[in-house]
């Protein structure tokens, strides 16, 4: 019998069951949602979770089960494959995820002042905050960095689309939102922001995500999907992890127990039938149920081996004062690197700054407005794109990755596809699964199985962590970090760039790219010391950037003090070492290998570069003043 469904349940599923492909995903699963909760849901890719939030959302339903909703609920969704109207302006599009409110609205408007319903409504409004919907649309689209309102949707790329849907699924503040990959294509800044929106949101949230400091720092509860049941963990992701170490222990020490029973009895049980005649039936029938039973599955159990990186030269690649220019506007200026052999090099900034496009200026698809991009003689590029490579829904796993053949060479051995597939994850009635028939997630494995096994000793990774679930993102990494060749990867996922890399490579805004050692929590660290920085320099420098006041005048007979005297002895010595400054950063600026060997000062040397050109006006005037004083000439 099922538990009872609590009263503060805002979206209840009772024994419900989906089976998709042939393949039961949820079986008599029972799970209720409370009011209030942020729940994220996880699991491997294809046991269900994106199916259960369709179901969530009202979009499907399932094939047994009872699902029942609060009286009224109003559902936010963004699905992972959505669909907006490509005729309809970025902001309509937006204002159309909070259609039933704005159907409230016109219902209210229209409604007999003194009648009961337009109290009901105006009530509903008011609880939805639906007088605001203009304001509300203009914060989301400026803090998730969506593109201009008046932009049309059909000329959008994939992640502007993304991030207006996701515009869309919150506008509307309903009662439930149910999102899919919330954080895919958002730069760090929106990711934060989104954090703390559904950290204040008042409403009930659920949700997937592969962002494991997102899923830790929003979720108050995890529900995790397993063999078709859902299993409940009170806590965000740390408490989970925590939880499912200590149940994976105690299934480590019944299984040691279940061994050694089966040690014990082994002897017994192969005597001849004649010499245990005498001895209890159930015992021989416990030995046999015990041995029957399988031990508990651990979670990322299979090891993601990637191929070894053939042998690196002395020169991996070298950029020389590369400049690339879109529309006019410089992505990249002027950047000098020489990316080192067996680093692993995260590549961080906002969306639409450059990243991508440095990945394809490396690969020679396009070529620099100015300066060159070579790489060594032994550098072999092996290329992840963020676009992704097509894969054809109606082969089979087997087929898509095998491309004909039955092995697969891994250094100097060749391996089984099978045992190769296995590495992703891929059990035996998945591997002759069509791909049509396989979730996004396990789409994702298919297509980093058919790239990885390339080899090569450059892997170049444009957001390679899109749609994996968690167990197949920490197989990832575990991989990466044992990797020998130098890997570049471009990713908005905080922990898989503190997990893996040894620099960052920082987009900062006009051209300016930052390259930097340690992982992104150090490079966040060092900037805000930069940071800091700068606003000591702009405190110090910020009389200098007034206007110059205009000299005083004074009268014929006004005499310098001690002090002016000492003051006039000494400005003209300021005035040319203010001067000898200014050439001296504007030559270091003019210099080929400027970001190479001053990259990470190159913001702080820019302001200072702009203070000393406003002091040297005002040092000139100072110096006008006094010595007209002192000549006793009237100052002009």
């Amino acid at each position: 019998m099922a538990d009872p469904i609590p009263p503060n349940a805002i979206l209840s599923a009772t024994q419900i069951s989906v089976a998709f492909g042939g393949t039961p995903l949820l079986d008599q699963g029972t799970l209720a949602i409370l009011e209030g909760e942020r729940v994220g849901l996880v699991g491997r890719n294809g046991c269900g979770k994106s199916t259960f939030l369709k179901i969530a959302a009202g979009v499907i339903a399932p094939d047994s089960g009872q699902i029942t909703q609060k009286r009224g609920l109003l559902c936010g969704y963004l699905p992972q494959e959505f669909e907006l109207e490509n005729d309809a302006s970025v902001h309509d599009a937006v204002l159309r995820g909070a259609a039933a409110v704005q159907a409230l609205l016109h219902e209210y408007e229209h409604a007999p002042a003194d009648s009961s319903r337009a109290s009901e409504l105006l009530e509903r409004i008011e609880q939805l905050d639906g007088w605001t919907l203009e304001s509300r649309a203009k914060s989301l689209l400026t803090n998730l960095h969506a593109p201009d309102p008046h932009r049309i949707v059909g000329s959008l790329s994939g992640g502007e689309k993304r991030r207006v849907a996701l515009c869309r699924a919150l506008i509307a503040r309903p009662d439930l939102l149910v999102l899919d990959e919330p954080t895919n294509h958002l730069d760090t800044e929106s990711i934060q922001w989104l954090e703390d929106f559904l950290a204040r949101y008042q409403g009930t949230c659920l949700f997937v995500t592969h962002d494991r400091y997102f899923l830790d720092r929003v979720s108050n509860r995890i529900v995790e999907i397993a063999n078709g049941s859902f299993f409940s963990f009170p806590g965000n992701y740390t408490d989970f992890l925590i939880s499912q170490a200590e149940r994976e222990s105690i299934s480590e020490q019944a299984e040691h127990r279940r061994q050694k029973f089966l040690k014990s009895e082994l002897e017994w049980v192969r005597r001849a039938p004649s010499a245990r005649r005498t001895k209890s039936v159930d015992r021989v029938e416990r030995y046999f149920e015990t041995a029957a039973q399988k031990p508990t599955e651990k979670t990322g159990d299979v090891e993601l081996i990637l191929p070894p990186a053939p042998s690196l030269g002395n020169r991996v690649i070298s950029l020389k004062n590369v400049t690339y220019e879109l529309d006019g506007r410089p992505l990249i200026a002027n950047l000098t690197l020489d990316i080192p052999g067996k680093t692993r090099i995260g590549v961080v900034g906002r969306n639409g700054i450059g990243k991508s496009t440095l990945l394809r200026l490396i690969t020679g698809e396009i070529q620099p407005t100015r300066g060159t991009v070579e790489c060594g003689a032994r550098t072999e590029l092996n290329l992840i794109d963020q676009h992704r490579l097509q894969i054809d829904p109606n082969k089979t796993v087997w087929e898509e990755v095998g491309e004909g053949r039955e092995t697969v060479r891994i250094g100097n051995e060749d391996l089984s596809l099978r045992g190769y597939l296995r590495r992703f994850l891929f059990t035996e009635d998945r591997i002759t699964q069509n791909i049509g028939q396989l979730s996004g997630g396990e789409r994702s494995r298919v297509l980093l199985a058919k790239i990885l096994k390339r080899g090569g000793n450059v892997l170049l990774m444009d957001e390679p962590t899109n749609d994996l679930d968690l167990s197949t993102l920490r197989m990832l990494e575990e991989a990466l970090v044992l990797f020998e060749g130098t890997l570049i990867v471009v990713s908005h996922d905080r922990y898989f760039l503190n997990r893996i890399c040894t620099h960052m490579l920082a987009f900062e805004g006009d051209g300016r790219v930052v390259f930097d050692a340690g992982n992104f929590e150090d490079y966040l660290a060092h900037k805000e010391k930069k940071d800091a920085e700068l606003r000591a320099l702009e405190a110090r420098y910020a009389s200098a950037k007034k206007p110059i006041p205009e000299p005083q005048k004074v009268k014929r007979s006004a005499k310098l003090s001690y002090k002016e005297e000492r003051e006039l002895e000494g400005i003209e010595s300021k005035i040319l070492e203010a001067e000898d400054e200014v050439k001296r950063i504007e030559g270091l600026f003019e210099s080929p290998d400027f970001y190479a060997k001053h990259g990470n000062e190159a913001l702080i040397l820019q302001h200072e570069l702009e203070a000393k050109r406003l002091e040297i006006p005002v040092l000139y005037a100072r110096w006008e003043e006094l010595e007209q004083r002192r000549s006793g000439a009237q100052p002009a």
